[in-house]
């Protein structure tokens, strides 16, 4: 079964889709392993967030996603 990665804002665009399924159970290196070039670069940036199941992690070094579970990588936002 797999983890569904899911891309919000430019990180959507640096992905070229807006989800993708990787084998689970996922961690923090499988992630990074994951996410290629830019895209892999911008997530271990601070301004990247990560939600597990619509929950923001406090730490995203600390992901422990099973197989099944939806990680959103999240953009910083601005504001106006």
């Amino acid at each position: 079964m797999s983890v569904k990665l899911v891309f919000l804002g430019k990180l959507a665009d640096l992905a070229g889709a807006p989800e993708k399924l990787v084998p689970g159970p996922l961690d923090w290196a499988g992630l990074l392993a994951a996410l290629p070039g830019p895209l892999g670069e911008n997530a271990r940036g601070d301004r990247v967030k990560l939600a597990l199941n619509g929950k923001i992690l406090s730490d995203k070094t600390l992901l422990s996603a099973a197989a099944g579970d939806e990680v959103a990588l999240l953009p910083p936002v601005s504001g106006g």
